[in-house]
């Protein structure tokens, strides 16, 4: 079963990480929403963080089949999971095998489209260096000009600091099993259509990895199929908007769990 963190009570709260990193992306959201009356739980998805990689072959489908393990576990029947970027992938995932479990989903800095066959190609490729080179350090140092907005890069050293960090923490094998995953992923704007259910979409105003066109993509789909949907944008943050803005991301997120 995945590893994960547990904080207060109430209506469960799920919140999956981004790639590379683990689920240390959500501790500034941890408490506030928990404070709120929330039961928060933020795995590590496979391999990352404190969880085993899985021994299957990659795909967001295992790892959502893992997070409904956690669920299982808890005796939680449905919940409202948010993912940012991979773990929105997930989150879609869950949409297309689990349904039935979700309560409301929040989509964060990622997008519904699958990737195209270069960027499928392009995450190939670095799965293949990463497991070559037995390090996650050249990775970070690539990564994160994308990962973070320029606001961040040029005023918040103490947030690239904490990401590179996090990134060299995550195991080699983590990383290519997660890139090759992705790159196998279907498209899922379908899935978010089909959903009916409340979804928020929200991304960064500097997030060039998912840009406003696939936030507004996602947004589309959930409203043509009658999903009370809401779209925000962060100001001065890039794709990681959890730990680059993380007050305006937890007060848009406690905003939004209240109309639920």
């Amino acid at each position: 079963m995945l590893h994960f963190v547990e904080t207060g009570q109430g209506d469960p709260v799920v919140l999956l990480h981004a790639f590379p990193v683990d689920s240390a992306l959500w501790a500034a959201q941890r408490h506030p929403i928990a404070q709120a009356g929330f039961r928060v739980i933020t795995p590590d998805l496979p391999g990352f963080g404190g969880s085993r990689l899985a021994e299957a072959e990659p795909s967001v489908d295992v790892m959502a089949d893992e997070v409904v393990g956690v669920l299982d576990h808890l005796g939680i029947t449905r919940a409202v999971v948010g993912g940012l970027s991979m773990g929105g992938y997930v989150t879609m995932a869950l949409l297309r095998r689990h349904p039935d479990r979700l309560r409301a989903i929040a989509l964060v800095d990622t997008k519904g489209d699958a990737d195209p066959p270069a960027a499928a190609a392009n995450r190939h490729a670095v799965a293949a260096a990463v497991e070559a080179a037995g390090s996650t350090s050249d990775l970070a140092e690539t990564m994160l000009p994308n990962l973070l907005g320029a606001t961040t890069r040029a005023e918040r050293p103490e947030v690239v600091a904490a990401v590179r960090r996090w990134i060299t923490a995550q195991p080699p094998a983590a990383v290519a099993w997660a890139q090759r995953a992705m790159a196998a992923r279907p498209g899922s704007l379908e899935d978010i259509a089909a959903f009916g259910r409340p979804v928020l979409v929200l991304h960064g105003a500097e997030d060039t990895i998912s840009p406003a066109a696939d936030a507004r993509a996602m947004v589309e789909a959930a409203r043509l199929g009658g999903s009370p949907t809401r779209l925000v944008e962060v100001p001065a943050a890039g794709h990681l908007t959890a730990v680059e803005a993380p007050e305006p991301v937890t007060q848009a997120l406690l905003d939004w769990l209240g109309t639920l």
